[in-house]
C-alpha cells in the first residue's frame, strides 16, 4: 500500500543529542493525522525533516510511495508538500487577495509579471479568490493582512500552502497564538478542505485534537511512542503516563 507520506527509520542527531529517534510514520492519503507529544518530544524537527528544512542523519522520507530525502524544499513543494510554521509569515502591507495572488501567481511561474494589472492575472485571481471563499475570506479580500484578528492571520498562512496545491499539507501548531474564540473557526475551516488533501498537524489543544483528527501519533523523546485511533489514543495507559494524564477526557 502506497501512503500519502511516510518516513523508515528517520534519524537526525545534532552532535550527541538524538532529536529524532527511528521513527517510521505512515499517513494515509486524505487522512487528518495529528503528531501530539509532551515539549520536546521532536515534533517540529520531524516537521523540519519532512519538509527538507533539515536533512535526516538516516532514514528516508516518502511521498506518494516515491523517495523525497534527499530533495530540497522547494523540490517537495512541487513534488505536492506544502506547510506552515508555528510564527506566521506573510506580507504586512498586502491585501488578503494580493498575498494570495502573490502565492499563486508564483506556482503558475507568473511572479515577474506581478506588477501587471489585475485583468492580465484572471486565471489566478480566479484561483485566489476561489482558496478566499473555501477559507471564509472573502469579506477579508481587501483588508491588509497586518490588520486583520490572529486567526484570520492564520487562515491566510494556510491559503498561502494551499495555493502550491499541495498533496499534503503539514500544519505547525495552527492554533498557536489564536483567541480560543478564534480557534474553532480557524479549525471549522480546515476541518472543511477537500480529502484530496491529507493533512498532518502539530497541535496542543487535546480538545481540538480529539474533534478534527482521525489519527493521532503521539511522540516522546523524538521516538514513535504509538499511533491510532483518538479513541484508542485517549484510551492507552502508556499515553496518558506520559502526556495525557487525567486531563483529556476525563
Amino acid at each position: 500500500m502506497n501512503y500519502a507520506l511516510e518516513t523508515q527509520g528517520l534519524v537526525k542527531k545534532f552532535g550527541g543529542f538524538v532529536a529524532t529517534n527511528n521513527v517510521s510514520l505512515k499517513v494515509e492519503a486524505g487522512a487528518r493525522h495529528a503528531l501530539i507529544g509532551p515539549n520536546g518530544a521532536g515534533k517540529t524537527t520531524l516537521i523540519n525533516l519532512l519538509t527538507g528544512f533539515l536533512e535526516p542523519s538516516s532514514g528516508s522520507v516518502l511521498l506518494d510511495g516515491t523517495p523525497v530525502t534527499r530533495l530540497a524544499q522547494h523540490q517537495r513543494v512541487r513534488r505536492g508538500l506544502a506547510r506552515t510554521f508555528q510564527i506566521n509569515r506573510l506580507f504586512a502591507d498586502l491585501t488578503v487577495l494580493e498575498s494570495v495572488l502573490l502565492a499563486v501567481n508564483e506556482r503558475l511561474g507568473l511572479s515577474a509579471r506581478f506588477w501587471q494589472p489585475v485583468a492580465a492575472h484572471t486565471k489566478a485571481v480566479d484561483e485566489a479568490v476561489a482558496l478566499l471563499r473555501t477559507l471564509n475570506l472573502l469579506d477579508v479580500a481587501y483588508e491588509k493582512t497586518r490588520n486583520l484578528a490572529y486567526g484570520k492571520q492564520r487562515l491566510i498562512e494556510i491559503a498561502l500552502a494551499l495555493a502550491a496545491q499541495p498533496k499534503v499539507l503539514l500544519l505547525d501548531e495552527p492554533a498557536a497564538g489564536v483567541p480560543t474564540s478564534e480557534s474553532r473557526a480557524l479549525f471549522e475551516s480546515i476541518a472543511a478542505l477537500p480529502r484530496s488533501v491529507t493533512i498532518v498537524l502539530i497541535e496542543h489543544d487535546m480538545d481540538l485534537v480529539f474533534r478534527f483528527a482521525d489519527q493521532i501519533s503521539v511522540l516522546v523523546s523524538g521516538a514513535l511512542l504509538t499511533q491510532g485511533s483518538p479513541q484508542q489514543i485517549a484510551n492507552d495507559p502508556k499515553v496518558k503516563e506520559v502526556y495525557l494524564g487525567e486531563a483529556v477526557h476525563g
